[in-house]
């Protein structure tokens, strides 16, 4: 910036100094609404729900945590049923984590299995409808 000798050039300095103030003030104020606005839970949760579907891991992380809680749970309910004693009560809970864990940890294995056992049940039924 040049040295201002008048006051004429003081003022014009001035003018433009506020005019650039009010010009970045309003980019602010954009700014920061756009801030806001993205920090809405609903656009927090389309985010993630976003990151998530493109995202193929973590579609099979949180599938597999899934099919292991269900499994869990479904053990839990198959192998106690509605218990009022304690000790049942914690075994199950203790269940119920190791099968949920078990299977989650697993799940590749167990989907290749799945399939494999599909395939061969299907393979006996075509086999015994194409020997009739």
């Amino acid at each position: 910036m040049h040295k201002i000798t008048s006051i004429a050039e003081l003022k014009s300095t001035i003018l433009i100094l506020e005019n650039e103030q009010a010009e970045k003030g309003m980019l602010l104020k954009d700014q920061f609404s756009k801030v806001l606005v993205s920090f809405k839970p609903v656009n927090l949760l389309a985010g993630t729900l976003n990151d998530i579907r493109k995202s193929p891991f973590m579609i099979d992380n949180i599938l597999a945590l899934f099919i292991g809680l269900t499994t869990g749970t479904l053990s839990k309910s198959l192998f106690l049923g509605k218990s009022e004693n304690k000790l049942k009560g914690i075994l199950g809970t203790v269940l119920q984590y190791g099968i949920a864990n078990a299977v989650a940890n697993n799940s590749g294995q167990l989907k290749t299995m799945g399939t494999s056992l599909f395939r061969s049940i299907f393979r006996k039924k075509e086999m015994k409808t194409e020997e009739s």
